[in-house]
């Protein structure tokens, strides 16, 4: 990897991508650090100073936008409504026929779609910001701050109505900035976005570990931190770079006087098809009781049950619950973004079939069979990464803001591979191309 960038820096124009690419990182990590207009910034430094930061139930999304979240910056939403819309969009495109025929016009339907998604993102923006706004002025934001419920002095509509439209324009800034590091700089915009949120929490979340610790002046916790977190790397990266590849064989047919096909190649079927996405789909869900009961108020059995049980992450039932909810998800995405038939029907028009397997329908059989069998293993990886958090919880008292969660450490993971891949494609590209100078 440092071999590679060492390498980008060395040509001039990749030097030109890393450099602007660097530069809107940093601009963006100034954005989480302006507060939003009608917020008391020493109020809500006060309360972050009496709450464990990440324990509340917006640790997820304070997560994906790098702390903004809980100080209530113009970039408090983070990513977070873009990420949701593209999974929204993605899951509508199989039940809408007209985003699915979109989707196959190549690349103007895809710009239709991006369309719709960045629109879906600023209505996303404008919920989340009010229930954002609502949480903060009746204090519920930080659950025993003293002055919890002036965070926001000013409870006039006007100034709510300019602390909503602040924030949807830093998630709208946000998606421009992500437009402008895929077009001009290196690697998918938002996928670097949301490594340097999650990046920006590691220091502040190993020092707190060590300032946490008993042993050895917390220096033993520290180290042990260290060595889980490099472990868990070497795992991520080995499952992450794991697939089946299933051998395909196009025959060779005659046209005039030459030949075409007669080739092989094969279909990539990765362990971990679903990404990350089943476990912000798990953890989206298992946020609505606790928001639900929050909001309400209610002092019922039911509300009493869920803040005993499906509140606190190291609860038995919410660490079962979160488990099976993954591999739950995780079949079901596979299920709606890998098409069988259609991948069978694709070969088969191109005269391609995979050697024993006759074309057409045992062929989507035989993939829908392969698929579920690799899903497995990939769905339980998934549920036991990202129980890694809460094990750290119990074991070494650590907040929820583990630096080395599983989702934290599978995003930087897998967009670090991603963005090394296209620096050594690119470079790959030069040096074929001074070869044929």
């Amino acid at each position: 990897m440092l071999t590679a960038f060492a390498r980008a820096f060395k040509t001039p124009d990749l030097r030109k991508k890393l450099l602007f690419t660097l530069g809107i990182m940093v601009l963006f990590r100034l954005g989480a650090h302006v507060p939003v207009p009608g917020v008391s910034y020493a109020n809500v430094q006060t309360c972050m100073d009496q709450a464990k930061s990440g324990q509340g139930l917006f640790g997820l999304v304070n997560m994906f936008s790098g702390g903004a979240l809980l100080q209530i910056t113009i970039f408090a939403l983070g990513i977070m409504p873009y990420i949701t819309a593209s999974i929204i969009l993605q899951l509508l495109t199989v039940v809408i026929p007209r985003l699915e025929a979109l989707k196959k016009e190549g690349q103007s339907g895809q710009a239709k779609i991006t369309q719709y998604t960045r629109y879906l993102t600023v209505a996303l923006a404008i919920l989340q910001g009010t229930g954002l706004v609502a949480t903060a002025s009746n204090g519920a934001l930080f659950s025993g701050c003293a002055v919890g419920n002036q965070i926001v002095p000013d409870k006039a509509i006007f100034t709510t109505a300019t602390m909503v439209i602040t924030m949807t324009a830093g998630t709208c800034l946000i998606m421009w900035l992500g437009e402008l590091i895929t077009d001009r700089g290196i690697g998918n915009g938002m996928s670097i976005l949301m490594f340097t949120s999650i990046a920006a929490g590691f220091p502040s979340g190993l020092w707190g570990i060590k300032l946490a610790g008993k042993l050895m002046g917390g220096w033993l916790e520290f180290a042990l931190v260290i060595i889980c977190g490099l472990a868990m790397v070497a795992l991520v990266v080995f499952v992450e770079q794991a697939q089946r590849r299933i051998p395909v064989q196009y025959a060779k047919r005659m046209i005039g006087r030459r030949s075409y096909g007669g080739t092989s190649t094969y279909i990539p079927l990765k362990v971990n098809q679903a990404g990350v996405i089943p476990v912000i789909f798990a953890s989206s869900l298992l946020y609505i009781p606790a928001l639900l009961v929050q909001f309400t108020g209610s002092k019922a059995d039911w509300a009493t049950w869920i803040n005993s049980n499906l509140v606190k992450g190291d609860h038995p039932i919410y660490m079962v619950t979160y488990f099976l909810l993954i591999v739950f998800f995780a079949f079901f995405y596979v299920a709606i973004s890998f098409n069988p038939e259609e991948v069978a029907d694709n070969m088969k028009k191109y005269g391609g079939f995979i050697p024993g397997i006759r074309a057409g329908r045992p062929t989507a059989e035989y993939l829908s069979y392969v698929l579920n069998r690799i899903t497995w293993p990939g769905s339980l990886y998934l549920g036991l990464i990202a129980l890694v958090p809460t094990v750290a919880l119990v074991t070494l008292n650590a907040n929820q803001n583990f630096p080395f969660g599983g989702t934290s450490i599978l995003i930087i993971v897998g967009v670090g591979l991603e963005t090394v891949k296209q620096i050594e494609s690119q470079l790959q590209q030069r040096n074929y191309e001074g070869f044929l100078r």
